[in-house]
């Protein structure tokens, strides 16, 4: 004889694991469905853009996580050239001519010849640097001897510089900290 056991289900956690897997599953395939370059292209609706998230990782995914540490890589980078600007340069005006004034110049052939011990990237930090208004100098790009004279100007008090790079850095690390509770939740 047979008895007949009621059976109750408890959600465990293996199943929560295989609804979670489906939903990332349907997920990609709604994302496949719009992307034009996909192999399967159900032509559906063109995505919408924003321009502030155009050229911009989905926000949470794991490239938004690598981006923020490549800025943080490259803060920090720029941070060591402003210092060695800082350090190795010579006041703009001598503190008699304008005592506000807290500019300083080094030449590019001097910043090249320390910094290159440091680092081979110096043309391009200085570049971006240029692009963030942290530095400034003639020209559109710089080479070794050939433009060996021309000064590089640090724009801002090296203070002022360290509290833009934390700022950044600091919530690069606040995205990167909320990406990993993310994934950690997902998986």
């Amino acid at each position: 004889m047979s008895t007949c056991v009621n059976r109750v289900f408890v959600d465990s956690p293996l199943s929560s694991k295989v609804a979670l897997f489906n939903a990332v599953a349907n997920k990609h395939m709604q994302n496949q469905a719009i992307n034009p370059f996909s192999q399967n292209n159900v032509v559906g609706t063109k995505p919408k853009i924003s321009k502030e998230d155009y050229g911009k990782p989905p926000k949470g995914s794991l490239s938004e996580s690598r981006a923020c540490k490549a800025t943080i890589a490259v803060c920090k980078e720029m941070l060591e050239l402003c210092e060695v600007i800082n350090d190795n340069g010579e006041r703009l005006f001598e503190p008699e001519e304008k005592p506000d004034d807290p500019r300083k110049v080094i030449s590019f052939g001097e910043l090249f010849t320390i910094y290159t011990m440091i680092s081979d990237k110096v043309v391009g930090l200085l570049l971006r640097a240029r692009k963030h208004k942290l530095v400034d100098f003639e020209g559109e790009c710089l080479f070794q001897r050939r433009d060996d004279h021309i000064p590089i100007i640090l724009l801002k008090t090296i203070e002022e510089i360290r509290d833009i790079f934390k700022e950044k850095i600091d919530a690069a690390k606040k995205v990167i900290k909320e990406n990993e509770e993310l994934q950690d939740q997902l998986f």
